[in-house]
């Protein structure tokens, strides 16, 4: 009798273009500008992708970041309030908790966006046609606050819903875009990308309100959010395995 099975063997990424889905993290240093940059300074972002990359090198995909830092213009983490909480401050130059005591309140900036994305991978410079120059463009949903913690301490004024007269919260829609150089591998995990990454957020105040100037009314115009840095990843290729057919008598 003839049996017959398959065995995987994997496809040679060297000498072809590979369809294969791409699970990945990556790191944004990132400057602000427009808008944001009244706002806060220097932010970082830490996110997650997950995508197709076609045989032709188009990339389809979603991403989702969060993005923090402790550069705030509005208000200082190292407690020097530049207006923030000036009217919570006492006689004394300090803000006091339910009990009295000396009060330590800190902000930082805070927020996420996600995007769904399309991109494509130009073979030049490259070790294999699965490699080269990255070019990414997409749109999605962008969030930035203040966070304000006061870590232990109670401070009526800065308590559950009185924070929203604070966090400046904004959302708005959200573009980016991306060049840098991604590689993938011939074999092993070492597959990665970097480069320059842009994004512009069309975003508006969502508070009716701002506690620390209830007199002058918040900003209800469309806000320019700008977002620039640099931005590398690491990803997981799943590449598929073509079948070979081995026989036995």
């Amino acid at each position: 009798m003839l049996l017959s099975f398959e065995a995987q063997a994997q496809r040679n990424v060297k000498d072809s273009s590979i369809a294969t889905p791409l699970i990945g993290v990556h790191y944004g240093s990132i400057f602000t500008g427009g808008d944001l940059s009244e706002r806060y300074g220097y932010l970082n972002h830490v996110g997650v992708s997950a995508g197709y990359k076609l045989k032709s090198n188009t990339i389809f995909g979603v991403d989702a970041n969060f993005i923090f830092g402790n550069k705030i213009k509005a208000a200082d983490s190292t407690f020097e309030f530049y207006g923030l909480f000036n009217h919570l401050i006492d006689s004394q130059g300090n803000i006091t908790d339910i009990n009295g005591d000396i009060a330590k309140v800190m902000v930082y900036a805070r927020g996420f966006n996600v995007n769904a994305k399309i991109g494509k991978i130009i073979p030049v410079l490259s070790p294999n046609k699965n490699s080269g120059i990255m070019l990414e463009t997409g749109v999605g949903f962008l969030l930035h606050h203040l966070r304000i913690e006061t870590q232990d301490q109670v401070i009526p004024q800065l308590e559950l819903n009185y924070k929203k007269g604070y966090d400046r919260m904004t959302t708005g829609l959200n573009l980016h875009q991306f060049i840098g150089y991604s590689f993938l591998a011939n074999r092993g995990f070492y597959n990665f990308y970097g480069g320059f990454y842009l994004q512009e957020g069309f975003t508006y105040n969502r508070r009716l309100v701002n506690f620390d100037k209830p007199d002058i009314p918040v900003q209800t115009s469309r806000r320019f959010d700008l977002q620039y840095g640099v931005r590398l990843g690491w990803y997981i290729p799943f590449y598929k395995r073509q079948p070979k057919d081995y026989y036995f008598d």
